[in-house]
Order: structure tokens, then C-alpha cells, then sequence
């Protein structure tokens, strides 16, 4: 996986399970972070585009807990015409992989309840990336 960007993020107390590990829905809250992040730093904080998550694949390899430091990966597995694929990698501090993930987040046009092409402007982004 080529990485186009990395974002950190500390486990909280309440994203883990009572058996001290994060609880495996809390990773898909990760990865959303991590695309929001990405997609500030592109486009700039007022300017995310209408995007919907349409699939997400997560392997869980490693339990996180609480107060570890992890480190989002993500890099673009391939761009359609209304969609592109991320996949992830999460790392702990000591560079072993928690979990690797793919995500598909489709164009949407909420108005029209429908999905609509890449636009240019970051279709361009995406090949500078």
C-alpha cells in the first residue's frame, strides 16, 4: 500500500469493551476520522465533499487498549467514476498492525438522493496524490 496520508489518534477509555480491548465498531469511528482529516487537509475544513460510505472491510489482527497511540494509514486503492476505494492500515507505537481495512466512499448528491461523477477538481487531486 502506497500511504497518501497518516493521522494519530490516542484510545480513549470509552471506546474500549469491559475486556479492556477497543470494541471493533469503535475502528470504523477511526478510519472516519482519519478520511475526515485527510479530506481537511486537501480541500480545507469548510469544504469536505458530499460523500457516503457505501462498504467498509475490516481485519482485526491486535487488540488496541486504552491510552495507546495508533497511527492511521491510509492509502487510495482506486477511483471509478462515482467512487474510490481507501484501504488502512492502523499501527500501535511499537509498528505492529491492530487492523487492515478497505473503504468505499461514493459521490452523493443529497438533494437528488443519488450517487454523481467524481468532480474534476478532486478527481485531479486524486491523481496528484
Amino acid at each position: 500500500m502506497r500511504v497518501i496520508f497518516s493521522h494519530r489518534i490516542e484510545v480513549r477509555f470509552r471506546d474500549c469493551d469491559p475486556m479492556g480491548h477497543v470494541n471493533n465498531a469503535v475502528y470504523l469511528t477511526y478510519l472516519e476520522q482519519a478520511r475526515l482529516a485527510q479530506w481537511r487537509s486537501l480541500w480545507g475544513a469548510d469544504a469536505v465533499p458530499s460523500v457516503i460510505l457505501a462498504k467498509a472491510d475490516v481485519d482485526y489482527r491486535l487488540p488496541a487498549k486504552y491510552g495507546d497511540m495508533l497511527e492511521i494509514r491510509i492509502g487510495l486503492a482506486a477511483v471509478g467514476r462515482t467512487s474510490f476505494t481507501y484501504e488502512y492500515e492502523i499501527f500501535d507505537a511499537t509498528g505492529r498492525i491492530v487492523v487492515t481495512a478497505r473503504s468505499v466512499q461514493v459521490m452523493y448528491d443529497y438533494a437528488a438522493g443519488r450517487p454523481v461523477p467524481i468532480p474534476d477538481e478532486i478527481r485531479r487531486i486524486f491523481d496528484t496524490l
